[in-house]
């Protein structure tokens, strides 16, 4: 038997080939799309595998004898003559109790009997064409192992065989999934349902615009002090038992005002925040209520009138006020401010994109006396830029932040992202523009009252 692989374009350029080498008694074994040429795995074309195979005596004979016009075969005969030509094969084989293995002469021949039965055989589509290995081709004997019919279902185990593993590393793998999916329906609120009162919180917490993964965080504790209470919890239980989710979250992120030993205090922040404003709230407050000296610092000689105001405040307040534009400026308003208490410096605002820009912070963030830097941050600002904002300033150790225009939003769920994302302490919070009145220490019962909706500014 003469067996012979072609690599082609089309179809019937590979039927043309086969019938001027191998002549039309050949049969074609196998079809398949691959893909040669190319450049390091690129722009490589497509091509058709075909794998023929005729008897040297059939290809005698046809040199002799006038070639036959093929006949198309039925779609429906094609299955049909290789079941008829595997049954037979499959039947010699189990009389012999052996396994199955025939040459190709063999199979050949098997499937040109079951072929004359519906016509002469004709190109076969991929799908219809049992693919053949390519280790049959490297071996020194070609054979084709025809495949033994499966056998019918087995009938189910009995009960005592169900639980026995098979192999112990596949019940390890199926283990492991199992606790991968019970962790993701943990995780995902469409998986479980939750009781109303613990729901319309969620509810709450997501339209709040926080995270999901703190969202659920916080619900998945919730339920499961829940099911350890025996599922008899009232509705207002639920709330109670959030709130202690919310206090336990903000224990350590309150920052609790200035601290008493600071002398230099810096605000920082991105353009439009409210610094200047925010910085004439914290000298008013630190003047009159803690009864402290406070002298003013200002860097802020690029915004037009940006002096002006911090002046017209430092007037009002009847405090001292230095304007600064480098690093030398900067020690000697420090000298002159020395007999101060506190020291408030307003920096500039600054594009939080442009590295170059806040980098020039630096220089002015280095100082030899105790201080805080404070991050001034807008409520109404999404919860990504406020992130991308303390990212970039945050490079500039960071202490605390102050959020502001609390009286234009009605989502505070930002903060708490900002909270769990970056070690950074909520010290103070504004709610107008009113000097020193809109000036608001936060507590944790305040902010857990904003994010639930049970409290007022």
């Amino acid at each position: 038997m003469r067996v012979k692989r072609y690599v082609v374009d089309t179809m019937p350029d590979a039927m043309h080939s086969i019938r001027s080498e191998l002549g039309s008694d050949a049969v074609i074994l196998s079809t398949k799309e691959i893909r040669t040429g190319g450049f390091m795995g690129m722009f490589r074309k497509k091509k058709i595998e075909v794998v023929a195979a005729v008897e040297n005596e059939q290809k005698q004979a046809a040199s002799e004898k006038r070639e036959l016009p093929l006949q198309s075969v039925p779609r429906a005969g094609v299955p049909k003559a290789y079941r008829e030509a595997y049954a037979s094969a499959s039947g010699n084989a189990a009389a012999s109790g052996s396994e199955p293995s025939r040459s190709f002469a063999e199979i050949a021949a098997a499937l040109e009997g079951a072929a004359k039965k519906q016509g002469a055989v004709a190109v076969l589509e991929e799908k219809a064409v049992p693919e053949i290995p390519k280790e049959a081709f490297a071996s020194s004997r070609l054979e084709l192992t025809v495949p033994v019919m499966q056998p019918p279902a087995a009938p189910p185990l009995p009960s005592d065989q169900k639980d026995r593993p098979a192999d112990d590393s596949v019940l390890n793998e199926i283990r492991e999934m199992k606790q991968w999916i019970e962790r993701i329906a943990r995780q995902s609120s469409d998986s479980r349902e939750l009781p109303e009162g613990l729901e319309r919180l969620r509810v709450r917490l997501i339209e709040q615009e926080m995270d999901s993964a703190l969202v659920e965080e916080w619900i998945a504790d919730v339920l499961d002090a829940w099911n350890m209470d025996g599922r008899l919890w009232p509705e207002e239980k639920f709330e109670e038992a959030l709130r202690v989710q919310v206090a336990g979250f903000l224990a350590d992120r309150i920052g609790g005002g200035i601290a008493p030993d600071t002398r230099l205090l810096y605000v920082a922040g991105p353009t439009g925040v409210g610094k200047t404003t925010t910085l004439a709230k914290l000298a008013a407050d630190q003047l009159f209520r803690h009864g402290r000296k406070v002298g003013m610092i200002t860097s802020d000689t690029y915004r037009i009138s940006a002096v002006e105001q911090l002046r017209t405040y430092a007037s009002i307040l009847n405090v001292p006020l230095e304007v600064v534009q480098s690093p030398g400026d900067l020690q000697r308003a420090l000298s002159r401010l020395e007999g101060c208490d506190l020291v408030l410096m307003d920096t500039a605002g600054r594009n939080y994109r442009n590295e170059m820009l806040v980098a020039e912070l630096q220089s002015l963030l280095s100082p030899a006396m105790k201080s805080e830097t404070y991050l001034v941050l807008s409520l109404t600002s999404k919860s990504r830029d406020m992130k991308l904002i303390t990212e970039h300033f945050s490079k500039y150790k960071l202490d605390k932040v102050i959020l502001t225009k609390l009286d234009e939003t009605g989502s505070y769920g930002p903060m708490f992202n900002l909270l769990n994302d970056y070690p950074l302490m909520l010290s103070y919070m504004t709610n107008g523009q009113i000097v020193p009145d809109d000036l608001l220490i936060p507590s944790g019962e305040m902010v857990c009252n904003l994010l639930l909706g049970t409290g007022e500014q």
